[in-house]
């Protein structure tokens, strides 16, 4: 009976070994997926962070870009009416004569 037992406890410290060794590769494994998910996540951050500073960028250059067409609309208005008013004194002086 004792060397059943024995036996019995053997086969059991031998599962228990080999699932503290499944245990430690699984182990192992994870720590290696954290550390990968850990780098994505700081690449993430990194890539956010210059899509951000890239976004802030465009958005002043859109906004310098619309000011300069705004300016430019302007003086085009005012360009076009100092032209008008020339044709209008070139029209005069020609009746005139």
């Amino acid at each position: 009976d004792a060397n059943r037992q024995i036996s019995e406890y053997k086969f059991r410290l031998s599962k228990a070994e080999q699932d503290i060794t499944t245990m430690e590769q699984n182990i192992g494994r994870l720590e290696g997926q954290v550390a990968r998910y850990k780098n994505a996540a700081e690449n993430a951050e990194k890539v956010e962070d210059e899509l951000k500073a890239e976004k802030r960028k465009l958005q002043r250059e859109l906004r310098t870009a619309l000011d300069k067409i705004e300016e430019m609309e302007m003086t085009n208005s005012h360009l076009m009416k100092r032209l008008e008013k020339m044709k209008a004194n070139r029209t005069a002086l020609l009746s005139q004569q």
